[in-house]
């Protein structure tokens, strides 16, 4: 699902509750075969701005977990986009979902450094707030600078991601 319109929101309470019903589904269907589900990515910080858009990933209990996990989100109407150029998650996108929140559902082995790096920047921005407000400012600025262009909007973004990576270890 490729963004067209770019828009980032302040903070909604509301997130925490979609992403709940998003994963509802998933846990029935999928459990046996998962370790995790992570809500990741802005929507997951409290008092960050984001784009409204979930970002969860399904952690596998193991790598031979994936084609029940594939074939099982087949079933409920995800289809595999494959890696997406980035190793260590495996991207699913669906179509006529109306009654959940747009989301972005990734299926990452345990040891994938891809979920490493959503979880430590993740927790790093829920334990530092002021940093996570300043994320937000940037994300703000570069949506109204290229709300058309999502690549602008990240290019913008990037030297500040650069920075939060490098002060909470991944870099």
């Amino acid at each position: 699902m490729r963004t067209k319109q770019v828009v980032v929101l302040p903070y909604d309470p509301g997130w925490e509750a979609a992403f709940r019903q998003i994963i509802a589904p998933l846990l029935k269907s999928l459990s046996p075969w998962l370790s995790a589900i992570e809500h990741v990515g802005s929507t997951s910080v409290p008092g960050m701005w984001a784009k409204p858009i979930i970002d969860l990933d399904l952690v596998l209990k193991d790598g031979g977990c994936f084609p029940f996990v594939k074939e099982g989100l087949a079933q409920l109407g995800y289809f595999h986009e494959g890696d997406l150029g980035i190793p260590g998650r495996e991207a699913f996108a669906y179509e006529n979902k109306p009654e959940r929140m747009a989301h972005h559902l990734y299926v990452c082995p345990p040891d994938s450094p891809e979920l490493r790096r959503h979880l430590v920047f993740r927790d790093y921005l829920r334990t530092h707030p002021d940093q996570a407000e300043q994320y937000s400012l940037i994300k703000r600025q570069a949506a109204a600078r290229f709300p058309q262009d999502i690549d602008g909007y990240m290019a913008m973004k990037a030297p500040c991601i650069q920075n939060l990576y490098q002060q909470c270890g991944l870099l």
